[in-house]
């Protein structure tokens, strides 16, 4: 039903930054270099942590209302169940601005029993100490005190979090940078384009520090074809 990758190239993205994930997309050039990852306002709140990477699921709550259509826990759980593993939950806060955390220490606990690595929203986030302790990725648009009448509102539909439009099942990375979707189609090469890309940056960055650097030897290296 969804997309996987190899658990191997799984690890080996698990040990790249977010950044370089995003340089060795635009290698590709499989999509514009301004789509495919979440604005700034969606930031790494324990950004000590290592790189996130899993397959989405997606969600919708709602804090400032007590009432309303609400879905059950039961039903969010057997969603995120029917993804592959490891999954990276994605929740849209429709409250503007957004009130109440739905993520916690209760939350994150019992996501990550279900085999998720983090989360990224445009909601709020809470229990930061409890959760850097756990190990598990919170990507956020604000920290907030209080859950309020937090409740999730529909589950399993596309989502639109810092500009990025996500289903259930893409594919996400993040760290203390942010959150990027890696296309399905290039995914085992990006490891292999990371190296590529490293490698003719170190060029650059070894002229710039060395204690003979010149212009010339700068616009010499300027010359060479840019990979991404």
């Amino acid at each position: 039903m969804y997309n996987t990758i190899k658990k191997e190239t799984i690890e080996a993205l698990k040990q790249i930054d977010t950044p370089s994930i995003c340089n060795a997309i635009e290698g590709f050039n499989v999509k514009p270099k301004n789509q495919g990852f979440m604005l700034p306002e969606i930031k790494g709140v324990l950004p000590e942590l290592p790189p996130a990477v899993g397959y989405a699921v997606t969600a919708v709550i709602c804090a400032n209302q007590p009432e309303g259509h609400t879905v059950s826990r039961e039903d969010w759980w057997d969603l995120i169940a029917s993804v592959p593993q490891p999954r990276f939950i994605v929740m849209h806060d429709i409250d503007n601005p957004p009130l109440g955390a739905y993520w916690g220490e209760v939350q994150s606990n019992i996501h990550k029993a279900l085999g998720a690595v983090g989360v990224a929203t445009d909601g709020t986030v809470r229990d930061l100490d409890e959760v850097r302790a756990l190990g598990f990725q919170f990507f956020a648009k604000e920290v907030s005190a209080s859950h309020a009448y937090v409740r999730l509102v529909e589950i399993g539909i596309p989502v639109t979090v810092g500009g990025l439009t996500v289903h259930t099942g893409d594919l996400l990375h993040g760290d203390k940078h942010g959150v990027t979707s890696i296309p399905f189609e290039i995914a085992d090469q990006i490891p292999d384009m990371v190296k590529t890309i490293a490698d003719y940056e170190e060029k650059t960055i070894s002229v710039c520090q060395s204690p003979d650097f010149s212009m010339e030897k700068l616009k010499e290296i300027a010359k060479i074809t840019r990979p991404y």
